[in-house]
């Protein structure tokens, strides 16, 4: 009985669902064996990729009720920071240690809210105080950086462009310039903390007014644990600066892809972590002007991206075991595809991309499940679910909702940025990529349902194969009744496509596939 009030409820979602499968099933009728195996291998790919953008949406907008508009620009700076790590480890490593001494003042933000409140002179003068920390924490931190030595490309000069370095690695005779330490470290390193500090302090002060009353008193230990951990890591990475870059240079460029994509997903992360803190939080009962300075932060950080790596196009190279092309490639069997490091693998007769059609959708399938079992079998999960339902009886329980926010933003954001990283090599990196993805990522959200995880795959992996199929049979043709000639659709049919599923989906299920009534 159960199961038939289940199917009654649903019935227009599982016609929906089979009427897609049904049409799917008849566009792979007109297809060779080959290409419909590949059509949907690169449709797979497109959408483990939009996945990574649209499940971080789906968590924050589920949860918090946040539509972050910079969250494209998140799945860039993946991309590009990847880049940096992947080709020039010598610039990540100078880096490094001045940011982690930055996020020092901002981890310790618990403890300027409670130092804050101790003393009444700041709590008196809380409307201009801030404004002063701010100006003098960000000229300290501005004077600070130039004394750390910094080896970087220069995006004005051809020669020394991350296209010229680029191309230098994917044709193995990348040579890196070292550049000799500054003599005034001691004041940059002082400078960076206080500056972070400043910084830190400033933002505490904002957001005192707003929450003047309902602060706690409290310090966790893992604050002071975590903010220790990152002094003393920016002290060694700065003291062993040349050591580092020689042990990422050494390894191979396989190892590096994968120490890319684990620096783009930590500093994704934290970025979430610090949005939500610093720029969220403030905000909540105030949702428009959420959208607006999410919508403000896209825009600063496409201008930071273009003055750091320019605003050209370029590509990222291929790790060396996706891009072997020797004796035994192509691969025969996934045997083969390790022993030789192929760029591609013979599947039903059809020429597969090794790192496109099978270690992108790999990557997406554990990403999923990881997520799915954090949401379905951890504590967080529990009480992140909880949340998506009802928030306030969450709090009411004596969880601390506000610590469960700041993680699901970042981990919103650290997907995103993973997604960035993986996509570069593919799509290549330009400063209007986190624009599009972040459009295809909200037409898969429409479909799946916005607050709905299973929907976001569900409506990605729609959203990429439908598009894959149209450019297939804009190759290929249809034929249609009455017509002499097959059918091509244009290429600006691929992106109307999308739009006119979701339109469709969303007249006959308002809530998207898997969403929830409101």
């Amino acid at each position: 009985m159960d199961v038939l009030g289940t199917l009654k409820a649903n019935r227009t979602r599982f016609i929906t669902l089979a009427v897609l499968a049904f049409l799917f099933f008849t566009a792979v009728q007109g297809m060779p064996t080959e290409d419909w195996v590949i059509t949907i291998l690169r449709g797979l790919s497109v959408g483990m990729i939009t996945f990574l953008v649209a499940a971080g949406l789906s968590l924050i907008l589920g949860l918090m009720d946040v539509l972050n508009l910079a969250h494209g620009e998140m799945f860039m700076v993946g991309a590009y920071v990847g880049w940096t790590v992947f080709v020039r480890p010598d610039t990540f490593v100078d880096v490094l240690s001045p940011l982690l001494l930055t996020v020092v003042g901002f981890v310790l933000l618990p403890a300027w809210r409670v130092w804050i409140q101790k003393v009444p002179l700041l709590v008196k003068q809380a409307r201009f105080w801030p404004w002063l920390a701010l100006v003098l924490g960000a000229g300290l931190l501005w004077v600070a950086y130039a004394r750390f030595p910094l080896a970087i490309w220069n995006p004005d000069v051809y020669s020394e462009s991350p296209i010229t370095f680029a191309l230098a690695l994917s044709q193995g005779n990348l040579v890196l310039a070292t550049v000799p330490p500054s003599a005034g470290w001691p004041l940059g390193l002082l400078g960076t903390l206080l500056g972070g500090s400043l910084l830190g302090l400033a933002i505490a002060g904002f957001g005192q007014r707003q929450q003047a009353g309902t602060m706690s008193n409290h310090i966790s230990r893992g604050t002071w644990i975590t903010a220790a951990v990152l002094l003393v890591l920016g002290l060694v990475t700065f003291f062993i600066n040349s050591n580092i870059t020689d042990f990422l240079v050494g390894i191979s460029t396989t190892a590096r892809f994968f120490v890319a994509m684990a620096v783009a997903t930590g500093l994704g992360f934290v970025i979430g972590g610090l949005i939500e803190v610093a720029l969220i939080r403030p905000l909540y009962d105030r949702p428009i002007y959420q959208l607006m300075i999410t919508l403000g932060l896209s825009f600063i950080v496409i201008e930071v991206v273009r003055a750091i790596w320019g605003r050209p196009e370029f590509t990222m190279p291929k790790a060396a075991l996706f891009d072997g092309s020797g004796d035994g490639c192509p691969a025969t069997s996934f045997g083969d595809l390790i022993a030789n490091q192929c760029s591609t693998i013979i599947l039903f007769d059809g020429r597969i991309r090794t790192y496109n059609e099978v270690f992108i959708i790999l990557v997406g399938l554990v990403v999923l499940a990881l997520v799915w079992l954090i949401l379905q079998r951890t504590r967080i999960g529990m009480i992140i679910r909880a949340g998506v339902q009802d928030s306030e009886m969450v709090e009411a329980l004596g969880i601390n909702v506000r610590q469960v926010f700041t993680f699901v933003f970042a981990l919103g954001v650290a997907l995103a940025t993973l997604g960035g990283v993986l996509a570069a090599p593919s799509i290549g990196l330009s400063t209007d990529m986190g624009t599009r993805l972040l459009l295809l990522a909200l037409i898969a959200l429409a479909i799946g349902g916005l607050t709905s995880f299973p929907g976001a795959a569900a409506g990605a992996i729609l959203v990429g194969l439908l598009q894959q199929f149209i450019i297939k049979y804009g190759q290929i043709g249809i034929n249609l009744p009455f017509l002499a000639e097959p059918f091509k659709p244009s290429p600006p049919l691929v992106p109307a496509s999308t739009v006119l599923l979701m339109v469709i989906i969303l007249l006959i299920l308002p809530h998207g596939l898997f969403g929830r009534n409101e």
